[in-house]
């Protein structure tokens, strides 16, 4: 009951340090969606993401056999996948657009993917800029449909839909929003913890209480502030206040 007691008075104590100090607090939290703001719309640089899709169909040799669509082999469709982002295909697209970077670079902006269930193969690339973003999608199913022959000997593989760079694109990133919100709160978050260390280091003693923290013994009696105008009228028998 005691140990209760006491957890409940040092809470009490914790919402008052804080309560206190609510103004440094919010102030913190306002300078950190401030800065969050700026560093989303000034500071980073926005990224859009356009896809393209390619379709495995069976081969010639599977549809021979009655193989259905569906059992188009996973294996080969994440050898497709490999092999879209491989050099011999990047260094392609990167002559014929003229691209001043390396195929490593290149292949840090595309992403490939596809579903168990499906013989669609998606082709995502992230640039600074959504047009060429675009291109470079483009490009390179381009180059992998006319290319996937010679490298696998085969000629099942066509391109189902065009990257598009919708005129109105948002970027993906940076997302404004979500950055201010974790600014703000690492901004209260900092706000509490430097209130908290502000009161740890702060040893005078303000009232009764902190006196019997200090030294552990109760307090008996407490001399109240005097007023200096009041002492003067007392001394020349005008206080009309009690001693």
């Amino acid at each position: 009951m005691r140990e209760t007691m006491e957890e409940t008075i040092d809470l009490r104590e914790l919402f008052l340090i804080l309560k206190k100090r609510i103004g440094l607090i919010i102030s913190l939290g306002l300078l950190g969606a401030i800065a969050g703001a700026a560093i989303s719309f000034f500071l980073l640089t926005p990224i859009f993401e356009v896809s393209t899709q390619l379709v495995v169909r069976p081969s010639l040799s599977a549809i021979e056999s009655g193989v259905a669509e569906s059992q188009v082999s996973p294996r080969l469709l994440n050898t497709f996948n490999e092999i879209i982002v491989s050099p011999v295909i990047l260094e392609d697209v990167i002559r014929d657009m003229g691209l001043g970077m390396t195929p490593t670079q290149l292949q840090g902006k595309m992403r490939t993917s596809n579903r168990s269930d499906s013989q669609v193969i998606t082709l995502s690339v992230r640039d600074a800029d959504a047009i060429r973003a675009q291109d470079i999608a483009n490009t390179t199913a381009n180059v992998f449909a006319n290319e996937v022959g010679s490298i696998m000997n085969v000629d099942n593989v066509s391109i189902l839909s065009r990257a598009q760079a919708a005129q109105h694109l948002s970027p993906i990133s940076p997302r404004p929003n979500l950055n201010i919100v974790i600014a703000a709160a690492a901004g209260i978050m900092l706000g509490i913890g430097l209130s908290l260390l502000l009161e740890y280091m702060d040893k005078t003693i303000k009232s009764e209480h902190d006196v019997e923290n200090l030294i552990g013994l109760p307090v008996l009696g407490i001399i109240p502030e005097i007023d200096p105008d009041d002492m003067v009228a007392r001394r020349n028998g005008r206080s009309n206040k009690p001693v």
